[in-house]
């Protein structure tokens, strides 16, 4: 073959584990409970403004930054949520999914040789997309088992040649939560830098037992220097349509929509009205989210006690970690993959998440699941 020799620009890189176990599930007939999305629809009313806009020709290229009546709804949501207030024209822009809006924010801001701090267990999507864009990921470790910052590490391994920090919270794959002093400690960090942070906040509506979800854009010292990241996706359980948005400051969402326009340029102009439409109609259904995945979150952890797997606490997001050290000494790769095939329960091994492959045979389940998926793995996984 004429290019089998072809250089690689991510010669590391193989097919997301993600899709892995996905595939294996699917291969065994397995309960899928690996992969981050609903086995639920989204709110009908959404698919009926959907056909509206489609019908109502609503059907061409929507505006580079977005369609006008969501970034209105997105402005008047995060103001009311976070005290924020970004300019509808200058400041918002709607991507195709927030893998999208990362891989831009990374693009617009780091150059090569430029280094970004990210913590590990770290979502896969960052790493590539730095070294896609020349820079170097440089490793902060959250706490096991908590897997809350260590500052004093971050303050460590910060340079001349630091250009961004990107920080996760709720954080995907642990379930933390960080709190008002972790993004203290944070701006402290950056204040008199020149450093840019990036916050992938695509769970915000996912915290539970009364906490709050401290959001980058709540401190005016953070947001002046941040992109933010959010979800339509994980909030209307439309995990398939591809639709997220960030915020940034004017200076940033500039240089942000030089690349956004090569590397998207658009998205899907009905399924954006249509979400604008929704958000004014029912603004409680985000709001309703928290204690709508708790239950969710505290039925599977019922399904699991009387397991052997050890239950680590879950603050947010819909991912639970369990610890399976009482069942099996195996990797947890070698585990999740036997899970899948021999008991019918697919999962997300944790290790995967970390650059040395750190394993503390753990493993992830999604609990964005129906009652009955969730009572279904429940039952195989007390007969371990």
């Amino acid at each position: 073959m004429a290019f089998a020799g072809f250089p690689s620009r991510l010669p590391q890189v193989g097919t997301t584990i993600f899709t892995v176990m996905s595939r294996l599930a699917a291969a065994h007939g397995a309960i899928n409970l690996s992969q981050g999305f609903p086995d639920f629809s989204p709110p009908p009313r959404l698919a009926e403004r959907v056909a509206h806009h489609m019908a109502a020709g609503g059907n061409q290229y929507a505006p580079m930054a977005g369609a006008l009546p969501l970034r209105e709804a997105i402005a008047e949501k995060v103001a009311a949520l976070y005290g924020a207030r970004y300019d509808v024209e200058a400041e918002i822009t709607v991507t195709a999914g927030a893998t999208q809006g990362i891989f831009t924010a990374i693009a617009a801001c780091v150059r090569p040789g430029d280094e970004v701090i990210v913590f590990a267990p770290v979502y896969d999507s960052y790493v590539p997309a730095i070294e896609l864009n020349g820079g170097k990921a440089v490793f902060a470790t959250l706490r096991f088992p908590d897997y809350l910052p260590d500052w004093d590490e971050v303050r460590a391994l910060i340079n001349p040649r630091t250009r961004l920090i990107v920080i996760n919270t709720p954080h995907n794959p642990s379930g933390a939560v960080w709190s008002a002093a972790d993004l203290a400690a944070l701006e402290a960090l950056v204040r008199d830098s020149g450093i840019v942070v990036l916050a992938d906040e695509v769970h915000e509506h996912m915290v539970f037992d009364g906490a709050r979800h401290e959001s980058v854009a709540r401190y005016p010292a953070l947001a002046e220097r941040s992109f933010v990241v959010s979800s339509f996706g994980k909030t209307y359980h439309i995990t398939g349509w591809k639709i997220a948005y960030c915020l940034a400051p004017r200076e940033l969402m500039a240089e942000f929509r030089k690349a956004h326009q090569f590397i998207v340029f658009a998205v899907n102009h009905p399924a954006q009205l249509a979400l604008a439409d929704f958000m004014r109609e029912d603004p409680g259904f985000a709001a309703a989210l928290a204690d709508f995945y708790r239950g969710k979150r505290d039925f599977l952890r019922a399904q699991l006690a009387g397991s052997r797997f050890e239950l680590l606490p879950c603050a947010g997001t819909y991912f639970q970690l369990a610890r399976y050290a009482a069942i099996s000494a195996e990797p947890d790769t070698a585990f999740a993959q036997r899970l899948t095939r021999e008991h019918g329960v697919a999962t997300i091994p944790v290790s995967v998440f970390y650059p040395g492959g750190d394993d503390h045979r753990v493993v992830r389940f999604c609990f964005a699941k129906n009652e009955a998926t969730l009572a279904a793995a429940g039952e195989r996984l007390r007969a371990l």
